[in-house]
């Protein structure tokens, strides 16, 4: 058996004498190239031996190269190491620009924070300043940072802020900087726009600056309101500040200048300033006396320029509670639109055989419509008012009781009646829209989120009964200048003394147009001008409203 085997495996290993020669020259099909037909060799021992000193070479080299860094030099590199610090930068986002609501820039960054150069725009926009203490103890701002401080830019400062980013930088310990990269990107703060009109705002304030120039207001106010929305058109306080003198807050001497003068420029007066309001307070009391069937619309009051009234202490004597004119026999149309003190003083207080409202129902519906409470306005600052009662009477001169006087000249917007100009266009909005109490707000905002804050539920009949006067006053009474073919106003005015001496008046005129399908309500007072001047508050709208016939003609028409 093994013979056998020996012999096959003799077999298997005999070659055939062609396989011994062959060669590349042999086959035209084999690829010199790629070696076919080529002999192989295997590989020498010298060749490994060579390969294993080279790996053997850099192997030392690493080890050694370790050994240096960590035994050697590794204390100089640790304490290299600790003198090298990261420093953690911000990034401060661009703040967010300012548009009217005719996308018109109102405020933008250019090398710190620029203002539209414009009259009236002061309170509105505001201006932004770097951190005080308070901010940065308490805030998470950076002493670099800009941080709204009154207007818009603080109301909205959050929306225009933006977010900071970060920057990480290796310093070593010379300050040199040795890498550095962003770890997060700032995101720009949105932009805010906004309901007015930065061409009427303007207007407004420069008709109003002139007229204190010369007649000798010491200041003044004006609002427009969009009766169904809340939008303000314009909105507008004189005296002012300019927002890039307050934010750059290199003039140290007009800021002073700001500060001590007594017309007082940093109060926005129609959300702040609180006014009496005179005759332009009847309306309220008219619808008053409507609504709780006191005196019917047709009923005339023959008036004399005056009412006496018993002195309840002393028969002999009377007070005497004087008109500002004889109106002769009026109706409560032709009452509001000649604005009867006298015929106020009866509906409001009673006389002879005339019911009054007396003063709680006074204070009622002048509650209803707003006067002396926040609209809640997108505006700091805002105050609230007074409507005065026996309560505050009684709490404001130690105790003194009400008496029927007081009633009477509160029924006139007179005696300790005090309210801002934005509370008397939201009223008068309420007149124009049928009962609905808009939330005013500067932004310009979508239908969805226009706020009603509640509605005034009164009778259709008694509340046109109150704007026929309304459009009377302009038509032929103490509002006549307001008559202009372009559109029709529905307004009220109102001139109110101050202090004992009576020798300067808050001059007011508040309605709304047009006065068949009303967009805008409006209130205008001019703060403290002389008595004797017949010029104020209804020469400042006469004179906005011709402008506007002219240039923003869009606002006038009913649609």
């Amino acid at each position: 058996m093994s013979d056998l085997f020996f012999r096959k495996r003799k077999r298997m290993q005999e070659l055939n004498p062609d396989e011994i020669f062959l060669d590349a020259s042999n086959l035209s099909a084999f690829d010199n190239q790629q070696f076919e037909g080529r002999i192989e060799k295997a590989i020498g021992k010298p060749v490994f031996i060579l390969f294993l000193f080279f790996c053997l070479t850099v192997a030392s080299v690493f080890v050694l190269r370790v050994f240096y860094l960590e035994v050697i030099k590794g204390p100089y590199y640790q304490e290299y190491a600790k003198n090298n610090s990261l420093n953690f930068t911000p990034i401060f986002p661009d703040r967010g620009n300012i548009y009217d609501r005719n996308n018109k820039e109102m405020a933008w960054n250019d090398n710190g924070r620029k203002y539209l150069e414009a009259g009236g725009l002061g309170h509105l926009l505001g201006y932004v300043s770097l951190p005080n203490e308070k901010d940065l103890t308490e805030y998470d701002y950076h002493s670099q940072e800009l941080v709204g401080r009154s207007g818009v830019e603080r109301v909205y400062n959050n929306q225009l802020l933006g977010t900071k980013g970060v920057k990480i930088e290796e310093v070593n310990a010379s300050g040199k900087s040795m890498a550095d990269y962003i770890v997060q990107k700032p995101i720009s703060g949105k932009d805010l726009h906004l309901a007015v009109d930065s061409r009427v705002q303007n207007k407004l304030y420069e008709i109003m600056k002139q007229l204190a120039g010369e007649k000798g207001f010491s200041g003044g106010a004006g609002v427009l309101l969009d009766v169904n929305t809340g939008e303000v058109l314009a909105l507008t306080s004189f005296p002012e500040f300019d927002s890039n003198i307050m934010s750059v807050a290199t003039n140290t001497a007009k800021i002073k200048e700001y500060l001590t003068d007594k017309n007082t420029p940093l109060i926005d007066r129609v959300v702040s300033g609180l006014y009496t309001p005179g005759s332009i307070f009847k309306t309220f009391v008219a619808i008053g006396a409507l609504n709780e069937n006191i005196i019917t619309p047709e009923k005339v009051i023959y008036t004399t320029g005056q009412i006496s009234v018993p002195n309840p202490y002393d028969k002999t004597k009377e007070t005497i509670f004087k008109d500002w004119k004889n109106h002769g026999a009026v109706d409560m149309r032709k009452a509001i639109a000649v604005s009867s003190d006298v015929y106020f003083y009866e509906v409001g207080g009673g006389f002879g055989s005339q019911k009054g409202l007396g003063i709680e129902k006074i204070d009622k519906y002048a509650l209803m419509y707003g006067l002396s409470k926040k609209t809640g306005i997108d505006l700091l600052g805002e105050e609230e008012g007074v409507i005065p009662t026996p309560e505050w009477k009684a709490k404001t001169f130690n105790g003194e009781g009400w008496r029927l006087g007081n009633t009477y000249h509160t029924a006139i917007g007179q005696y300790g009646t005090q309210i801002t100009p934005i509370q008397m266009a939201r009223a008068y909005a309420a007149v124009a829209n049928d009962g609905k109490m808009v939330q005013p707000t500067v932004r310009k905002i979508l239908p969805e989120e226009i706020k009603i804050q509640n509605t005034i539920n009164i009778p259709d009949e008694h509340l046109q009964v109150v704007k026929d006067g309304l459009r009377d006053d302009v038509v032929y009474g103490t509002a006549m200048a307001l008559s202009i073919p372009q559109v029709e106003v529905a307004a009220k005015t109102g001139t109110a003394e101050l202090g004992v001496t009576k020798i300067r008046v808050n001059s007011w005129v508040a309605g709304y147009f047009p006065y068949k399908k009303p967009r805008y309500s409006f209130a205008i007072v001019m703060e403290k001008g002389e008595r004797t001047n017949l010029v104020g508050s209804v020469y400042v709208m006469r004179q906005l409203l011709d402008w506007m016939v002219v240039n923003t003609p869009e606002y006038l028409k009913d649609t």
